[in-house]
């Protein structure tokens, strides 16, 4: 579990490919303190168990399988790129976004980008069946970052964040391009309570109700 606050942008420092396997290294710095194999970090808001600590002390080692890099953008990393990282939380630690679960719904493309002074606002391309969990001013987390979504587009099939410089300085969101690909996650609540609605309207007595 996770809240959304990443706490360091990370470099890849080497990849290995085996067959349905990706091995992902990363050089955390600081955030590798007291960090046990088995741990679990999000990395651009996926959560990933911890294989390996090298030698060093900083550089931790992922197995990222074939699910994961197909619905997510680590199957995209190359060495020397930059990503989200956010340690798992804590009981007692402040929850300054808002619950993540690490499980990305889907990766969705960069449709434009507008920068103005000390805000960027980003728009992104949503698959028609994730949008009725991405409400106005509801929570949405891109690259593991909890965000509020801002602007919502049902014809376009778009949703935009509007980026503080603080968010822009500390994550990956102040350097995608059109384009790019980005991790994103429903609201676990905002979902649940969306499905539960519909499956109360399905029932035969709400239809009823409905069609009288």
């Amino acid at each position: 579990m996770f809240t959304g606050i990443v706490q360091g942008l990370c470099e890849v420092v080497a990849l290995a490919d085996e067959p349905n396997l990706r091995r992902l290294q990363i050089d955390v710095g600081p955030l590798a303190r007291q960090i046990t194999l088995g741990a679990s970090v999000a990395v651009n808001g996926t959560c990933l168990t911890l294989t390996e600590v090298g030698s060093n002390g900083n550089i931790l080692t992922f197995d990222v399988i074939r699910e994961t890099l197909d619905l997510t953008n680590l199957g995209d990393l190359v060495i020397g790129d930059v990503v989200n990282v956010e340690r798992s939380y804590r009981v007692g630690d402040e929850v300054g976004g808002h619950i993540v679960s690490g499980h990305v719904t889907g990766a969705v493309r960069v449709a434009r980008i507008g920068e103005a002074e000390n805000t960027r606002n980003v728009f992104f391309s949503v698959h028609p069946q994730w949008l009725k969990y991405l409400p106005y001013k509801g929570f949405v987390a891109l690259d593991g970052a909890s965000l509020t979504i801002s602007a919502v587009d049902q014809l376009e099939h778009t949703i935009g964040v509007s980026l503080i410089p603080e968010t822009i300085a500390r994550t990956t969101l102040g350097t995608v391009d059109v384009g790019d690909r980005i991790n994103l996650e429903v609201d676990s609540q905002t979902q649940a309570l969306v499905d539960t609605v519909e499956r109360l309207l399905d029932t035969p007595e709400w239809r009823a109700r409905l069609t009288a």
